[in-house]
């Protein structure tokens, strides 16, 4: 049933290419993998609006929903949602939903297995715009952090990552459908509350409350979905391209919250772009939060954990705030139509943190990066061998990512980018997210436009690098004899071959160097022979930091 629906949205979505908002990316290949989550790419929504009601007084949110749905396929006469229905398994947490309407009349609706079923009493058209609303409340079980931040003030903190959206808003809790959204909060008075987009309205109302409304025109994944309210400190820090960069700290933490995330965002906004291309959003907050321990990627605000705030300008959290901003272009503007591409939004912003480390800090730091990310992905190996990048099933949608996917992920990227040459590769990097901004891609189609920027086939490159396990393992050696020098290397892992290209620099004792280039295929060891006229002082196996494998080679006995 998945096959076929994806074979009709592709010839469905021939009609819509002249929209101004693209709905999401044709999958390229048939047999690329999916993940089990019941798309229905017939139907497109395009914004929801949830009016909320938070209480100092109760871990209960009372809650009205609004979808807006465009039906692209004719014929359909229902709508599904996701929503985590109360149960005893839960221990009484979950939402209850009191009534579905649509043009004014009421929607009969099955609430079962964390799904909400709803009959729309009539065939929608072609291309119909539909308007549901539905009004809903209880105790989220996730997704909404409900309790005292670290100063013991009452807060409310959203962590949608990635399927718990769900837990407290009905949604389709999935990234290939994208959407605008609102959050109109009714909350206690002495909250501030922050979410995605620009600030609508702020109204006092009776009884100690206030209207806050947040509108985020820009599609975005329900995971990047935010929503903060607590006593904050918040400072408009400066602007990027007429938009706003601001941070929201505890109160208590004002001071130190200020120094700390006064920098390095505007320095970062203004790289990214520069590499990449436009920055998507209306806005970027950088925010304290309790619902997260590093930090969490939602569009144009995004949560740091409560530890962030340390007054010195932490350098290890100055690298998650780059990390989270260089979420905002991959993974939030371009985000992965399946679960299982989830290295195209954590795999690139690794690597994109580290471009910018080099960048702003210099060569050594990036390398420090780049060598800490090897042996994280050697250590992992060591017990999991059998790791792919992409996998073929996912049986958790709440666990979709893992350390291989940022380190591994991040080091396919700059091996890329090393084999392409920096020119090529950032040029297939620009066209890709030019094409896909605010939109939904997988890993074929940045393949693609790689291939269409190097004139290189990168096939097997993908395959060994995404599609299997393992890294590859070299022996060799360097010797010299009768005026040669002779540089013998060979794969010697167990399982899974590689097509490689390694580099060796032969350093000489005049301080002199000489670089040479190995083809180092799995099928049979890689053997060069030089003449010598010069001392050798030593050869060196992958100078430049080019190639993820581990290695024994040495000096070896000369003959």
């Amino acid at each position: 049933m998945k096959n076929r629906r994806v074979f009709v949205f592709v010839s469905l979505m021939l009609v819509l290419l002249s929209s101004a908002n693209p709905l999401f990316a044709q999958p390229s290949e048939a047999d690329h993998v999916r993940d089990h989550y019941p798309k229905n790419p017939g139907i497109d929504v395009l914004n929801y609006t949830f009016e909320l009601q938070l209480s100092n007084d109760s871990q209960t949110i009372d809650g009205t929903a609004t979808i807006d749905a465009r039906y692209v396929k004719a014929g359909q006469t229902a709508l599904r949602l996701d929503l985590v229905k109360k149960s005893d398994a839960l221990e009484g947490k979950g939402m209850s939903v009191d009534w579905v309407r649509m043009e004014g009349r009421d929607l009969a609706f099955r609430h079962e297995d964390d799904q909400l079923f709803i009959e729309l009493g009539r065939e929608i058209d072609a291309n119909e715009i539909i308007q549901v609303k539905l009004h809903y409340s209880g105790i989220p079980a996730s997704g909404l952090v409900i309790g005292p931040n670290k100063h013991g003030d009452h807060s409310f903190f959203s962590d949608n990552w990635s399927s718990r959206a769900r837990n407290w808003l009905p949604t389709v809790d999935h990234p290939y459908d994208k959407a605008t959204s609102e959050f109109i909060v009714t909350a206690p008075a002495h909250l501030q509350v922050v979410s995605n987009g620009l600030l609508v309205e702020q109204t006092d109302l009776d009884g100690g409350n206030r209207r806050t409304h947040w509108k985020n025109s820009v599609p975005i994944a329900t995971w990047l979905f935010a929503l903060a309210a607590a006593e904050f400190a918040v400072q408009y820090v400066d602007t990027f391209d007429g938009k706003s960069i601001q941070t929201w700290v505890y109160r208590q933490d004002r001071d130190a919250g200020f120094y700390d995330f006064a920098i390095p965002t505007k320095q970062t906004l203004a790289f990214f772009s520069d590499l990449v291309g436009p920055y998507s959003y209306e806005k970027l907050a950088n925010i304290q939060s309790n619902s997260v321990g590093g930090g969490m990627e939602a569009a144009s605000a995004i949560f740091y954990g409560d530890r962030s705030v340390t007054g010195n300008r932490d350098r290890r959290w100055q690298r998650v705030i780059i990390h989270e901003i260089a979420h905002q272009w991959f993974g939030n503007a371009v985000t992965e139509y399946e679960w299982n591409d989830v290295w195209l939004s954590e795999g690139f912003a690794t690597y994109y943190t580290l471009l910018f480390r080099e960048y702003a800090y210099g060569r050594d730091d990036f390398l420090e990066g780049l060598k800490d990310a090897r042996d994280r992905v050697f250590d992992y190996y060591e017990t999991d061998y059998d790791f792919r990048v992409i996998r073929d099933h996912l049986e958790d949608l709440n666990r979709v990512s893992g350390p291989m996917i940022y380190q591994k992920g991040a080091w396919t990227l700059h091996m890329l980018r090393e084999m392409m040459g920096k020119e090529s590769y950032n040029h297939g990097v620009r066209t890709y997210y030019a094409e896909f901004k605010d939109g939904n891609a997988i890993t074929p189609d940045f393949r693609r436009h790689l291939e269409e920027a190097s004139g290189l086939d990168l096939g097997q490159f993908f395959k060994q690098w995404l599609y299997q396990g393992g890294v590859p393992s070299l022996e060799g050696a360097w010797t010299l004899k009768n005026g040669e020098l002779v540089i013998e290397i060979e794969q010697t892992q167990e399982k899974y071959d590689f097509d490689l290209s390694v580099d060796f620099e032969i350093r000489f004792a005049d301080g002199s160097s000489e670089r040479i280039s190995l083809e180092v295929n799995a099928d049979h060891a890689a053997r060069v022979t030089r003449s010598i006229d010069q001392e050798v002082l030593d050869v060196v196996v992958d100078p430049d930091t080019r190639v993820l494998a581990r290695w024994t080679f040495g000096r070896g006995e000369d003959g």
